[in-house]
């Protein structure tokens, strides 16, 4: 008889359990809405390469800065606060090390300070822990902040030359770039961040490339106050020969390409 009904036209009733399986289905459908907004564009602009690499520009502004108006060379003249000694004075100044260099400060001068208030042997394991530490804290600064936004200009060919070498060759062209003293520490760290090269022969390369230079420096730092001593002038070669031989082959390098 309802089958009848329903052919003839009259109303039929839907079925309770299709109903029940489409309203069950029916949240599952619903796409979720995509963010949108004022809040949705800043997070997207905070997020893009360029607006990390103005963050890191920056911080190395500020950084550069606040070296300026606390004046490092003060060490030299003034020497380590009274108040710190043995190992705390050796950990607070290698972390300020570190900072600093971070912050464009120079490392021979640094290095002269280690000496002058450590010595010869303790200002040389404070120096390279500090050297170590400034360069791990630019490398990742530089390739947090940085890489993404400077990889793809890197079009020039000696940009990618040096990139590919970087890239390929990371623990020995490291090497390379610490042992050789033209070359400013803080231009190398940034560069080596948007390169692909590794933690690991960043630092160990680090470690190892910026011991000749360093220990000199400490040394003619520890002696300054006997300036002929054997000691004194042996560091003082040290430091004085190979940025003469690196001038050179700049020198050459430079007229090389120029006749190319």
């Amino acid at each position: 008889m309802l089958d009848a009904t329903t052919r003839s036209g009259g109303t039929a009733t839907a079925d309770p359990q299709a109903t029940a399986a489409e309203l069950a289905v029916a949240p599952d459908t619903v796409a979720p809405e995509a963010p949108t907004g004022l809040v949705a564009r800043c997070t997207r602009v905070l997020r893009s390469p360029w607006s990390r690499f103005a963050l890191l520009v920056a911080l190395l502004a500020g950084a550069a800065s606040s070296m300026l108006l606390f004046e490092p060379q003060r060490l030299l003249a003034e020497g380590w606060p009274p108040q710190l000694g043995g190992a705390a004075a050796a950990v607070v100044f290698a972390a300020a090390y570190g900072l600093c260099t971070a912050a464009f400060v120079p490392r021979p001068l640094l290095n002269l300070a280690a000496g002058a208030v450590f010595g010869s042997e303790l200002g040389l394991g404070t120096a390279l822990v500090g050297t170590v530490l400034g360069a791990g804290i630019s490398f990742g600064l530089g390739r947090l902040l940085g890489q993404d936004a400077l990889r793809p200009l890197l079009r020039a060919r000696f940009l990618k030359v040096a990139d590919g070498q970087l890239s390929r060759h990371g623990f020995r062209s490291m090497m390379a770039c610490r042992l050789f003293p033209g070359l400013p520490f803080w231009a190398v760290n940034y560069c080596a961040a948007v390169s692909r090269m590794g933690w690991l022969p960043f630092l160990l390369a680090t470690a190892l490339g910026s011991i000749p230079n360093t220990a000199a420096y400490v040394v003619a730092g520890a002696r300054a106050s006997t300036p002929t001593s054997p000691v004194f002038l042996v560091a003082i070669g040290v430091i004085a020969v190979p940025a003469l031989i690196g001038a050179v082959i700049a020198w050459r390098k430079r007229h090389h390409l120029r006749g190319h």
